[in-house]
């Protein structure tokens, strides 16, 4: 008996959309999402994901990889709510990463170790927020993790205010994060404006980090889902 057949996880969406962050930003990607997160961030546009009551369908790892070759999608993102609280996720990710040409991103809140996948022949690409203070949850970051960055990952900065900006600021240079990852920030949707994150980037002479603004909020209405 295949035992890939007998995990299950909480399939609540996928689609193709625009990927919006990362170093694929702008292609085209498959998105997996799972129901469950352990955070609830003030600023989280996907929290009916989160909800005990959402609903979702129960797919094998052989289901949730017909998904991904049916897309014709060589970029794949696997997102939640939290994908790595879910048990046996690592196998998921591994059968996923055995699909010819596919780049696998996860999509990680900050909170869960990325460790057990640093020397992984074949690696998924890590896209690791850190919570700053206005979501509300800065306390649940790992900060291990960065032990662990490879150079294709990112490092995601969601900021709504200029002491979230300093808090960016303070944390890429303790730990050398530019030289480690890609170095994100990203606004908080209707709480900063672009222009003073670009402003705060040149005062403080921030080389090797970008700004990244969502796509999907851009092209589509801001609260619409699957995309």
């Amino acid at each position: 008996m295949d035992i890939n057949n007998e995990i299950t996880f909480p399939l609540v969406e996928h689609f193709i959309s625009i990927n919006g962050e990362g170093r694929r930003a702008g292609q085209l990607a498959l998105f997996i999402r799972l129901a469950g997160c352990n955070l609830d961030c003030s600023y989280c546009d996907t929290k009916w994901a989160n909800k005990a009551d959402v609903k979702f369908e129960k797919k094998t790892i052989p289901e949730i990889v017909d998904i991904v070759k049916k897309s014709n999608c060589k970029n794949v993102t696997l997102t939640g709510g939290e994908p790595l609280l879910k048990k046996d996720v690592d196998k998921l990710i591994a059968a996923i990463l055995e699909v010819d040409n596919i780049r696998l991103e996860i999509e990680t809140n900050g909170s869960q170790s990325i460790k057990k996948y640093d020397d992984w022949e074949r690696r998924p690409v890590m896209t690791l927020d850190y919570k700053l203070a206005s979501s509300g949850c800065e306390a649940a970051m790992n900060t291990d993790n960065f032990n662990y960055l490879h150079k294709e990952d990112s490092v995601k900065f969601v900021s709504g205010s200029r002491a979230d900006l300093e808090r960016t600021l303070e944390i890429i240079t303790k730990y050398d994060l530019t030289a480690k990852a890609n170095c994100i920030i990203s606004p908080v949707f209707g709480q900063i404006e672009p222009v003073d994150i670009v402003d705060f980037m040149k005062e403080h002479e921030m080389n090797d980090v970008f700004l990244q603004l969502q796509m999907h909020k851009i092209i589509w209405d801001p609260n619409k889902q699957g995309v």
